[in-house]
């Protein structure tokens, strides 16, 4: 191996380790407020790929469709709880505040997909469409579970998954698909060619933990969701709803899966099964981090990259068996330094 090959691994390393290191952000986020490991994150990467290749084509992305199902889904299981809550005149303004966005969407998406829209339009009707997606599984699969144990919530999420990936192949078929770039540029560093879309996904990624960062750390929302994170009970006390901090968890995770899959799909062909391979690896990084430590799940997603990528070199057929067996060790020392507790009640 020359440097020349080193270079270009590590620059395919970085770059993966900057969608991995998102997807992890958006694991560790969804798990702290509301305990469920999302095994359905990588859904989102694929769903955003393949509904922008979908609009692409001209044709009405098959999320439109799951949107109006999961909406009209959550407006009937609103409508039962407050039937026999007996607030029946909070069912007009309820079933309007979640039956009017996806319908306004789904009207919007109909009228510009056969426009043919410049890229940048487009990337924004696909976020769009699959944002409100994670608020809706939210509200549909794990709500009505919030006090449910872990276990229960994980196999839940399985569920889902499973359910997304199906519903994947319905709608856009087992073809993969490449979007087109952001930017056709090349630039070439130390003998290294970079692509400008290489150059996107780092940008991208900087800016997106900057605002993330700030976010947490300055805006009350943000500081609310910390609160949830750290004491579901506590945050309840001073009025904080750990169903609204879900909720706006979901919608964080969804627009994280959305660009991660918009980043990388000029780079990789995606099919609609292969977010479940992303998001697992994003998980990696993640149980690096213990699922609460954001810095060091950016540590160890930049260490699945780098493993991921040199490899795929010398063991281009067990590139992926390397990456997960590394879950191993990290899983035994924290089972060893850790202290274990009862869950909270």
């Amino acid at each position: 191996m020359d440097f020349q090959t080193i270079l270009i691994l590590a620059q395919d390393a970085i770059t993966n380790s900057a969608i991995y290191a998102l997807l992890a952000l958006a694991l560790i986020l969804v798990f702290g407020v509301t305990r469920v490991i999302f095994v359905a994150q990588g859904e989102f990467v694929s769903y955003g790929a393949l509904t922008l290749a979908s609009l692409q084509t001209g044709v009405m992305p098959g999320t439109v469709w799951l949107l109006l199902i999961l909406a009209f889904i959550a407006a009937c299981m609103e409508t039962a709880r407050l039937l026999v809550s007996g607030a029946r005149h909070k069912l007009p303004g309820a079933l309007a505040t979640i039956l009017a966005p996806p319908l306004a969407i789904a009207a919007l998406v109909k009228i510009c997909t056969p426009l043919h829209l410049h890229l940048g339009w487009q990337l924004i009707l696909t976020m769009l469409i699959v944002i409100p997606l994670g608020p809706l599984i939210y509200r549909v699969a794990f709500r009505p579970l919030a006090d449910a144990t872990v276990l229960v919530l994980l196999i839940a999420a399985v569920a889902v998954h499973f359910v997304l990936v199906g519903l994947g192949l319905l709608f856009f078929g087992a073809e993969g698909v490449r979007t087109p770039p952001f930017s056709d540029a090349q630039f070439t560093f130390a003998n290294l060619n970079v692509s400008g879309q290489s150059l996107c996904v780092y940008a991208t990624t900087i800016v997106f933990v900057a605002i993330m960062a700030w976010f947490f750390n300055k805006t009350l929302y943000g500081k609310a969701l910390r609160a949830v994170a750290f004491n579901r009970n506590g945050a309840r006390l001073v009025g904080i709803t750990p169903h609204l901090a879900g909720t706006f968890s979901f919608a964080l995770a969804s627009a994280i899966g959305c660009l991660s899959g918009l980043l990388i799909g000029p780079i990789t062909t995606l099919y609609y099964d292969s977010g479940f391979l992303i998001g697992l690896k994003g998980f990696v990084g993640a149980i690096v981090g213990g699922m609460a430590s954001y810095p060091i799940a950016a540590a160890g997603a930049l260490m699945v990259g780098f493993s991921e990528s040199f490899s795929s070199f010398w063991l281009s057929g067990y590139k992926d068996v390397v990456v997960f067996t590394m879950i191993i060790p990290v899983l035994l020392w924290r089972s060893l330094t850790t202290a274990h507790y009862e869950e909270e009640e």
